[in-house]
């Protein structure tokens, strides 16, 4: 019997990164986080296994209580069934708990705070979608981002060069 490679690393506790969004954290001050289920199709999981997504775009909205993903392009495989016309910019529902939801709700009310999600990972066999309770940077704010990154990088050249 052979096994078949995951695509994708192990990390703590059997999770894997599916999609990152890198972009979020450059453009939010990140205060909390929360990991959400997601309902998907068949076909959406299938492609997720096979990496076929973006989320730079997506944002998460409050519809009558509930969370909904919108904007996380999930491409179809070629493969995909005949029988099922797939949508790549479909809305997800995201799953929390009630108390979870009615907090966030109370806080996205407040000026300037604002839902996104930050990445997809496995879980136990389920997609879950972190998503973070942000408010937005201003521009000095992210000049400040990018100075300090290139101030590691800078230390970490030093370092590098040294040990050599």
């Amino acid at each position: 019997m052979s096994t078949k490679p995951s695509k994708t690393p192990l990390t703590k506790g059997g999770e894997s990164r599916i999609a990152d969004n890198k972009k979020a954290i450059f453009n939010y001050a990140i205060e909390e986080r929360f990991e959400a289920g997601m309902v998907l199709q068949g076909w959406e999981v299938k492609a997720l296994r096979e990496g076929k997504v973006q989320l730079t775009d997506g944002y998460v909205v409050v519809r009558n209580g509930e969370l909904f993903l919108i904007g996380c392009q999930i491409n179809p495989l070629n493969t995909a069934s005949t029988h099922v016309s797939p949508d790549s910019v479909r809305t997800k529902k995201l799953l929390l708990q009630k108390d979870q939801i009615r907090r966030l709700i109370g806080k996205i009310e407040q000026k300037g705070y604002t839902l996104v999600p930050l990445n997809l990972h496995w879980k136990n066999g389920k997609v879950k979608c972190e998503i973070a309770l942000g408010k937005g940077k201003a521009e000095h704010d992210k000049r400040d981002t990018i100075k300090d990154r290139e101030g590691k990088r800078e230390v970490e050249r030093a370092m590098k060069s040294r040990s050599r």
